[in-house]
């Protein structure tokens, strides 16, 4: 059977949800290309955003991708590829 994967608009607005209840953010404050550290993101959302990736996705992430790929599109495109390589 295969796998339907999720587009990167949908990974992106999926993101966007989880950095806006982390941070207690209004999402429309923001944009894909807003840069993480920009919302105060810092080690521990990180850990949990890979970890709510891990759940949501059934993927292992390393969690240097929130560095690797600083913006909500970065990541959401990550996110994509990996999915797509599983």
């Amino acid at each position: 059977m295969k796998t339907i994967v999720p587009t990167s608009e949908h990974i992106a607005s999926w993101i966007i949800s989880r950095v806006a209840a982390y941070g207690e953010i209004d999402p429309g404050t923001f944009t894909v290309d807003t840069s993480l550290a920009d919302l105060g993101f810092n080690s521990v959302y990180a850990l949990t955003l890979c970890g709510d990736i891990e759940d949501a996705y059934d993927i292992d992430v390393d969690p240097t991708i929130i560095w690797d790929h600083p913006t909500i599109r970065g990541l959401a495109s990550a996110v994509h590829e990996k999915i797509g390589h599983v």
